[in-house]
């Protein structure tokens, strides 16, 4: 399908199209002479004043100029020492260049070529090309590290820079400890200077972060094996171990800036002795502020970057391959996805739109582009093999006719790329995929507005070029309407209205980029903890002021006050601050939010001032001693690991983890993210066997020992591979996530469960008896086999209703449980009309129903209580679906991948809600064949990747 180009639309010019494949580095340094020729355009106009690529340009009355795109050219954000450092380089001294530009950017491999231009635009050169400074700061960067010893040195100069007048070397610590929320940009660049000012340092983060080779960390009782060669650690993009650090450097920016600086940066940090850094905690979830508090920290740093999607006003929003960008490129990027020898799951099909204007929109676009003939290739070669293990017949049976067309659509497309490559590699040539990718429909990103005027072409228009060299296209002055869906609900179309017309074009895959708001979920967690600004988007800026009496308060200032980085809490003198896309003033990019650090660390500084200035050097033996044993305390309480894998039934697996902290704050209805690490994980073939995020609910907790115990159906691959994680193996629980259920005094309740869904209910229905509720539950199975936890099922209800459609049944255990032979509608309809002997409570007397099962389950439910069960309730009842929708990062309101759409059966109205945020449901709200829909957005893979496993599993039970 091949949509005609349509008006005002832009496409590069096929002489600059580039032949891109997969996800190697798509853009490298330029050659050395390319960069001293940078350098040698450069006036170096430091020693005049005239440096405006670092301090901005200056209108006559003072402030920062406004160029004609109306961006303020205020330079960089970070007042690096750019003249300075090329005068170094053109003398050819790269180290000596590079310190110059730790002193103000020490975490310098976060920034540079294809991250930020703030300098570019304030360039002196304001009528011709810019020096491109971005080029020279990487260069300089990596001509120091391809030196012997070139990483040492970068991490030399992190702890001792004597050209940092300020701070020249790193302090002793100083018996302070700063919680850091989030290891993005700013969070890791905090975490840097406070180290360096002698405080102990915790960093967490709500995603995976990999464990990194304790051989090149070191551990408390062996020192790091020094690196010789940059080479020892750098990897190819496309085979990189995924490390979770770096918040959006690692899943928001794509390899057209090179990955291995993350690791550069999570070495050297993760090497310092006052720095812990624990992925899989979920500030809110696993630990909280009164948590931090008692634990012995002392202050509180929220880097917790962006948060919630736009939502766009749109017609069937949420139909199915309807995604936000910040879903694709976390699916595409954190799990995996990419690789040609990964198992996660991410199915896109061409045409695909990405609707938006920014420079999240331009990325997911590229990497959708490239993505696509990666999974066409790996479908077809994964298919052929499948087929000579197996048959054909064998291999195809799993799918239904819709997806059967979908393999077929894969499988062609998939020849069609591997003849190509045959016809490059006879021509002894790059193959060239554009063609391809625009006969199958292409990629455009739609803009409501012209070119010009969209964000990535104002901030920074070199990654607009980019994207057209790579074959997008970009249609302009179009405003979105409709999703326009086929007859399984799949989008086949997207309406735009222009200015004179409504614009149908063909899609299969849609991608929303429309901007995110600040990460403020603390405060949606725990309401009053914060106060927000007037639009209740940010945290409302606060500095803090000293009191006669010397004590210290807070005052309400505006975001641009120097010293505005406290937000309003304060609970005895203990404060929290804010940084990077959090705060208003720093708000948008890389580059900025590590400016808020070095902005703001000194205030943090400032609060313990006096006690510092106290401090008795002859009790730092007893200092260092407590910073131990409070991060042995936190590597009890934060680390999770397996204790033990059991098989409850041939298809569920209960997973139990040692997880204090995760452990401790849980509550009925509340689930963990679960994974493996890919450093961990067994290897089969050249298969990483690495876990996507699954969403499972906490069974029961052992509060005392620590343990944690999650039951997974065997359905897809991630959950079928619980089974294979081994005793003492660490992994990733976060959480808990999701909303407590909600659970009165002296209710009536019938709780419905359903095969999994039961694991979760035991848990609540054990609760709502503790609080004096009365527990009526109805548990249904495919096979009376399937059971699982009977004993604690059986205490935690008042009346059991065994129901099952075939196998054994299920014998009733006590004198008022009973076993019916059907689905659970069935069940309850014969149990409410007394066809199970004498009810133990009529249904006309249930306050609350609770479902838990799969989407099919709970919309039988609803639809039976406005059927055949209204005669039999009592109208006011509260009826409560607990969705499994959809699910990846479960960080509350950041991926959405988790929408779900929700519609007023009383006034029609549509909402969207974050099911991650709350999984609790009014079941009449819940739209279930939409659930339906969305959840079918990966099934071609995903039976295809369990017919991968399955071809797997014979040479791992081998190993293990």
């Amino acid at each position: 399908m091949k949509p005609a180009i349509p008006r005002r639309s832009s496409i590069g010019p096929d002489s600059r199209l580039r032949r891109r494949d997969g996800f190697a580095l798509t853009d490298p340094l330029m050659a050395t002479r390319e960069i001293l020729s940078e350098i040698h355009y450069c006036i170096l106009c430091h020693e005049r004043d005239k440096d405006t690529c670092s301090k901005g340009i200056k209108t006559a009355d003072g402030k920062i100029a406004i160029n004609p795109l109306d961006i303020p050219l205020a330079g960089c954000p970070l007042d690096e020492k750019i003249s300075e450092m090329h005068f170094m380089r053109k003398n050819g001294d790269a180290i000596g260049a590079l310190a110059l530009v730790m002193i103000s950017n020490p975490m310098c491999p976060g920034t540079g070529h294809r991250i930020c231009n703030d300098c570019m635009k304030a360039c002196i050169y304001q009528k011709q090309d810019p020096v491109n400074i971005p080029q020279i700061e990487t260069a300089v960067l990596t001509d120091t590290l391809n030196l012997p010893w070139g990483v040492e040195i970068y991490g030399l100069l992190t702890r001792w820079n004597p050209l940092n007048i300020a701070r020249p070397y790193a302090l002793p610590y100083n018996g302070k400890n700063v919680l850091v929320v989030g290891m993005g940009p700013a969070g890791y660049t905090l975490a840097h200077f406070l180290v360096n000012e002698g405080f102990g340092v915790v960093g967490v983060d709500g995603l995976k972060i990999e464990p990194l080779n304790e051989e090149l960390t070191g551990t408390p009782n062996q020192p790091p094996r020094p690196i010789r060669n940059w080479s020892e650690i750098y990897q190819p993009l496309e085979s990189r171990i995924l490390e979770g650090f770096g918040g959006v450097s690692e899943y928001g920016i794509t390899v057209r800036w090179d990955k291995n600086f993350l690791t550069l940066l999570h070495l050297t940090l993760s090497r310092r002795d006052l720095l812990r850094i624990y992925g899989g905690v979920r500030f809110g979830g696993t630990l909280t502020i009164n948590d931090a508090w008692d634990w012995g920290f002392h202050h509180i740093a929220m880097a917790a970057g962006a948060g919630r999607p736009t939502i766009i006003d749109l017609t069937n929003n949420l139909a199915c391959v309807i995604r936000k960008a910040s879903d694709f490129l976390m699916a595409l990027q954190l799990t995996g996805a990419f690789k040609r020898t990964a198992l996660p799951n991410l199915q896109v099909r061409l045409p695909a739109l990405v609707i938006g204007g920014g420079l999240t929109a331009i990325d997911t676009a590229t990497e959708l582009f490239a993505y696509y003939p990666v999974q066409v290739e790996k479908t077809l070669e994964r298919y052929e093999i499948l087929v000579q293990e197996t048959g054909e017949e064998a291999v195809l049976a799993p799918f239904d006719k819709e997806e059967l067309e979908i393999l077929k659509e894969f499988l062609e497309h998939g020849a069609a790329v591997r003849a190509e490559r045959a016809r490059a590699a006879a021509a002894n040539e790059k193959p060239n995929f554009v063609p391809l990718v625009r006969s199958w429909g292409g990629i455009s990103i739609v803009y409501r507005k012209r070119l010009v005027d969209s964000p990535a072409y104002r901030l920074n228009h070199e990654e607009v070029i980019k994207a057209l060299e790579e074959g997008i296209s970009f249609v302009e002055g179009m405003n979105p309407e409709e999703a326009v869906v086929d007859e399984n609900d799949h989008v086949r179309a997207m309406r735009f209205r222009t200015k004179d017309r409504v614009v149908e074009l063909p899609a299969h895959a849609v991608m929303v980029a429309a901007g995110t708001t600040p990460n403020i979920t603390y405060e949606k967690e725990y309401s009053g903890t914060f106060q927000l600004d007037s639009k209740k988007k940010f945290f409302a800026p606060h500095s803090v002021k000293q009191n006669d009496d010397g004590s210290v308060s807070l005052e309400a200032v505006s975001a641009d006050t120097p010293g505005a980085v406290f937000t309003s809490y304060n609970r005895n003198g203990r404060f929290i601050t804010y940084y990077g896309d959090n705060h208003p003033l720093y708000a948008g990019n890389v580059v900025k939010a590590m400016a808020s650090a070095r902005d703001g660390f000194p205030h943090v500084v400032d609060l313990f001032a006096d006690e510092l200035a106290a401090l008795d050097p002859g009790k730092q033996d007893e200092r260092d001693l407590a910073w131990q044993r409070l991060t042995a305390d936190l590597e009890r309480e934060l680390v999770a690991r397996v204790a033990e894998v059991r098989r409850l039934t041939p298809t569920i697996v209960e997973v139990i983890v040692h997880a204090p902290a995760a452990a401790r704050r849980f509550h009925p209805g509340q689930f963990y993210r679960l994974q493996n690490y890919e450093t961990q994980a067994h290897c089969v073939k050249d298969t990483r066997l690495l876990m996507e995020g699954i969403a499972l609910t906490g069974a029961w907790v052992d509060r005392e020992k620590g343990l944690l115990s999650l039951i997974a159906l065997e359905l897809g691959i991630s959950s079928r591979l619980c089974a294979y994680l081994r005793p003492g193996e660490p992994v990733v629980v976060m959480g808990p996530t999701g909303t407590p259920t909600e659970i009165e005094t002296g209710e009536n309740v019938l709780l419905a469960g359903g095969g999994l869904g039961n694991a979760v209910l035991f848990s609540i229905a054990r609760e709502m008896r503790q609080r004096g509720n009365r527990v009526i539950y109805f548990a249904g199975y495919k096979k009376g086999e399937d059971l699982f936890k009977r004993e604690e099922i059986e205490g935690a209800t008042d009346q059991v209703i065994w129901s099952t459609d075939m196998g054994t049944p299920i014998e009733p255990g006590r004198p008022q449980d009973v076993h019916f032979r059907g689905n659970i509608v069935q069940a309850i309809t014969a149990y409410g009309r007394g066809e199970l002997g004498s009810p133990l409570l009529s249904l006309s007397e249930i306050h609350r129903i609770i479902a838990i099962g799969s989407d099919r389950m709970m919309a039988a439910v609803k639809e039976a209580r406005h059927g055949v069960l209204q005669p039999l309730l009592q109208p006011n009842h509260i009826a409560i679906a607990s969705i499994n929708s959809p699910m990846q990062c479960m960080m509350k309101e950041v991926c959405a991948q988790c929408l779900q759409r929700h519609v007023d059966p009383t006034t029609g109205k549509e909402t969207i809600i974050f099911s991650c945020s709350n999984q609790d449901q009014p079941m009449d709200h819940v739209d279930f064949k939409n659930l339906n829909t969305r959840l079918k957005q990966n099934t071609v893979q995903e039976k295809l990747g369990n017919l991968w496993l399955d071809y797997l599993l014979p040479q791992l039970r081998e190993k293990v």
